[in-house]
C-alpha cells in the first residue's frame, strides 16, 4: 500500500486500510505521496489515501460513532525493511525513521514508467 497523499495518518482511514494488510504505520505518522504504508495480503500494488477523514453531518444519532479498534503497526527495522523491500522501493534510513518508498513517487509517473518499460 503506497499512500497517494501528504499529512498526517488519520485512525478512520488506517481502521479501514487494516482490513486490507498490514500496516507499517500508526496514527498521527507523517506521510508523504508514494510512502509505502503497508503490505497488502493479497500481494498486488495498491495506491490509498491514509489521510482521509470521516465526513461530518449536522445528523447525529445514538450509537452511530463506532469506536476505532487499530492493530499495533508493524515497525520496520533495517533487516525486514530489506526483505520486505520490493523492486521499485527505496530503504529510508534517518535518524528517526526507517521507512519504505516508492523509487518514483507519483502515481501517475510510476504508471507511465511501467507502462513503457514492457
Amino acid at each position: 500500500m503506497a499512500s497517494m497523499a501528504s499529512g498526517k495518518a488519520l485512525a478512520f482511514s488506517l481502521n479501514n486500510l487494516q482490513k486490507r494488510g498490514t500496516l507499517y504505520i500508526g496514527p498521527g505518522t507523517e506521510i508523504y505521496e508514494g510512502m509505502v504504508i503497508g503490505n497488502t495480503s493479497k500481494g498486488e500494488e495498491m495506491v490509498v489515501n491514509p489521510v482521509k477523514g470521516k465526513n461530518l453531518t449536522n445528523m447525529r444519532a445514538a450509537g452511530s460513532d463506532e469506536n476505532v479498534q487499530l492493530a499495533p503497526p508493524h515497525l520496520l527495522s533495517i533487516e525486514s525493511g530489506l526483505e520486505l523491500m520490493s523492486e521499485d522501493e527505496y530503504l529510508e534510513v534517518t535518524p528517526g525513521n526507517i521507512r519504505l518508498r516508492k523509487q518514483t513517487l507519483k502515481d501517475g509517473e510510476r504508471v507511465r514508467t511501467k507502462r513503457t518499460a514492457q
